[in-house]
């Protein structure tokens, strides 16, 4: 086992005899808003069986977000994070994004045929990554069709059930509820990583899918907050949110689920991985963000 694997694997247990504690953790709220950190997971299972170079698997990770929002907790706000990594299986994508040219054998479940949604499919980025962001392939093996309906099973549907859950329960206790989808994105956007490579982020990216997600005033609230503390943010480009905030979000029930994505240049160095001093301003702002929702009622 490489060094990097084994750093990997030594932050949490194995999941051999209990896969669903290892793979998701949670902890409920008492107040209307949730987050959730889908693809920030460095726990690769022994069954991945992955070829490309690990350090460069790890490029896909959104690495150290639940780090960025350790302070949910203390504020009563409900979390959700995924253990296991993008790469194995992408939480924020549904189960119908599949490219069934990665598999053994015939797929008994729908797959999506619409072109946009299956754009990101086409890059090797569906639910099952085909491609790192570099455009290196990750298996050098067919896939078995057990062998996804498993990684379903123990990622795909706990990580959606504790997300729906919790937006549930901040809706049922307050009649609304606010739920952050918490992301990071490169500086620069890799070749096989969006349909725009080479595109340089600015600091955040607020998505709310057109506004089909959230409403519009509460999703320019958050770009206005930002802004004020001197960050670049962009509403909707190059990413609008998808499958969590598509799934959960539905301002007319009072239920506002926004995409955020925060560039890594502002608290990590994305060669190394390791945090940088960065790391402490970008998080009292994203604290006092959401201490700003948790004081915003929406309705």
């Amino acid at each position: 086992m490489s060094t990097v694997l084994r750093i990997i694997n030594s932050r949490y247990p194995s999941t051999t005899s209990a896969p669903g504690e290892a793979l998701l953790s949670s902890f409920t709220g008492s107040t209307p808003v949730v987050l959730d950190s889908p693809h920030s997971g460095t726990f690769y299972p022994d069954d991945f069986r992955f070829v490309c170079d690990a350090a460069i698997l790890r490029r896909a990770e959104d690495t150290h977000v639940e780090k960025l929002y350790d302070f949910a907790a203390d504020l009563g706000v409900a979390w959700v994070e995924a253990h296991f990594p993008r790469s194995y299986l992408d939480a924020n994508r549904n189960t119908t994004e599949l490219d069934v040219g990665l598999l053994d054998g015939a797929w008994p479940d729908p797959v999506e045929t619409d072109p946009e949604v299956l754009s990101k499919v086409r890059l090797g980025k569906g639910l099952i990554w085909k491609y790192t962001d570099e455009g290196i392939p990750i298996y050098d093996r067919l896939l078995g069709v057990q062998e996804i309906q498993q990684r379903i099973a123990r990622c795909w549907k706990p990580y959606h059930e504790a997300v729906s859950s919790a937006i549930d329960a901040a809706h049922a206790r307050h009649g609304y509820s606010i739920h952050l989808n918490c992301h990071s994105m490169p500086a620069v956007a890799g070749s096989h990583a969006t349909d725009l490579p080479g595109l340089v982020h600015a600091d955040f990216v607020v998505g709310d899918r057109d506004g089909s997600t959230a409403s519009p005033e509460l999703s320019q609230k958050v770009a206005a907050f930002l802004r004020e503390r001197g960050y670049s943010v962009e509403y909707n480009y190059p990413y609008k949110g998808v499958e969590l905030v598509r799934r959960y979000g539905k301002p007319e029930e009072h239920r506002h689920s926004i995409q955020l994505e925060v560039n890594r240049k502002r608290y990590m160095d994305e060669a190394t991985l390791e945090l940088h001093d960065g790391v402490n301003d970008l998080r009292r702002d994203l604290k006092d963000l959401v201490q700003m929702l948790l004081e915003t009622d929406p309705r």
